[in-house]
């Protein structure tokens, strides 16, 4: 049976064409908001951040920074909040609403709540447990307008979506799981395209459960990180050549990566959990960069989590072993580390910068193929 949203109801913050005109006959003030602010306006209103209903005030703010859940208890590790400009504080300091756009689209309207600030230098150890300019989401941080801005939001037209054949909504894929029939899905989290290590660990976790989900996150990555449509291409390369067509599902995950470890892997279960997974598989380093994070910190905080209703199913580092000739890891292979290939992301990606073809043992040709037929598949 698919779990229940987390806090217990899937959040929809849509609202019908007369409501929409009677909002917009208002004359409420308009303030521009970056592409990932509006994402995740609209990820709010589809439900993938049940049970958020908008942008956090300063009494969720506080409760999630210290305790990693929100006031009423439930489990929540990363802040969604809207900045927004002393300017615009002053605008909207005596306003009841206001609509938020971008790029000319009317995103969605705010009941304001609240404008508030916040320490960056406190919110970014909290979140990072750093205060390095160095990590991408602690500079992300600093860069911040001054204020927050929070209250429940209505989506009006929403923004131009990536990748709409690939953008399943939390109710539109537990409708497909429910109609494939499966009863336990297990969710997996990429940035990457995918390796022989990441299917091995994929259909591992598939053998116990009825459908896998894979559901790469598309948007703001870091430089080097493949680009969104390279990720989406080799994926498709993969499943069309390798997998049983009614045991996996591929949907994308619009949001940014934010590279917080431990906590952005208690959110990437959360997400998984609103769309409708039983299980959600950690591996090395979940989320992290750098040095910032322990490889296994991602899996030991589920400890703390006994509630999250989402069984996570851990992964130690795989290599693929020559005198085994199979996969393996240091508790199934006694062989030395001259017999070991690792799936090294970096390696293989420099083989691919020069382009060249990986290995076979590191990756699927049909998959290297595709990769090599970009001509710069990374971000720059």
């Amino acid at each position: 049976m698919l779990p229940k949203p987390h806090g217990g109801k899937l959040i929809e913050r849509f609202i019908n064409e007369k409501e929409r005109e009677e909002i917009l006959s208002k004359g409420y003030r308009e303030i521009e908001i970056s592409y990932d602010r509006a994402q995740e306006a609209v990820n709010i209103s589809k439900g993938l951040f049940s049970p958020l209903t908008g942008f956090m005030g300063k009494k969720e703010l506080i409760s999630v920074l210290n305790n990693s859940r929100l006031p009423n208890g439930i489990p929540w590790t990363i802040p969604i909040v809207l900045d927004i400009s002393e300017k615009e504080r002053k605008e909207l300091i005596s306003e009841e609403g206001v609509i938020l756009t971008h790029k000319g689209r009317k995103t969605a309207f705010l009941e304001i709540e609240s404008i508030f600030q916040w320490d960056k230098e406190d919110f970014a150890e909290k979140v990072y447990r750093t205060r390095d300019r160095a990590h991408p989401g602690v500079s992300r941080t600093y860069g911040l307008k001054d204020y927050f801005l929070s209250g429940d939001i209505f989506l009006l037209e929403g923004i131009q979506e990536p990748f709409p054949e690939f953008n399943l909504s939390p109710k539109e894929t537990r409708v497909l799981f429910e109609e494939k029939g499966w009863k336990k899905v297990v969710g997996f989290q990429t940035r990457n395209v995918p390796h022989i290590g990441h299917e091995y660990i994929q259909k591992t976790a598939l053998t116990f459960v009825d459908g896998l989900f894979i559901n790469p996150v598309i948007g703001k990555k870091k430089k080097g990180d493949f680009k969104d449509r390279v990720i989406i291409e080799a994926y498709k390369a993969l499943m069309e050549n390798y997998y049983p067509r009614d045991r996996i599902a591929l949907s994308i995950l619009p949001m940014e990566m934010r590279y917080a470890g431990p906590k952005e892997a208690i959110h990437h279960a959360i997400i998984r959990k609103n769309f409708g997974c039983t299980h959600f598989i950690v591996g090395r380093d979940h989320a992290g960069v750098g040095n910032y994070y322990g490889p296994y910190e991602a899996q030991e905080i589920f400890e703390h989590f006994p509630d999250l209703s989402i069984e996570p199913v851990f992964f130690r580092s795989f290599f693929y072993c020559k005198k085994c000739g199979s996969i393996a890891n240091e508790k199934t292979c006694p062989h030395r580390e001259e017999d070991h290939v690792n799936f090294s992301g970096t390696a293989i990606r420099k083989l691919l910068i020069e382009g060249k073809m990986p290995s076979e043992l590191l990756m699927r040709p049909e998959v290297a193929k595709t990769i090599l037929s970009f001509d710069n598949p990374f971000v720059e």
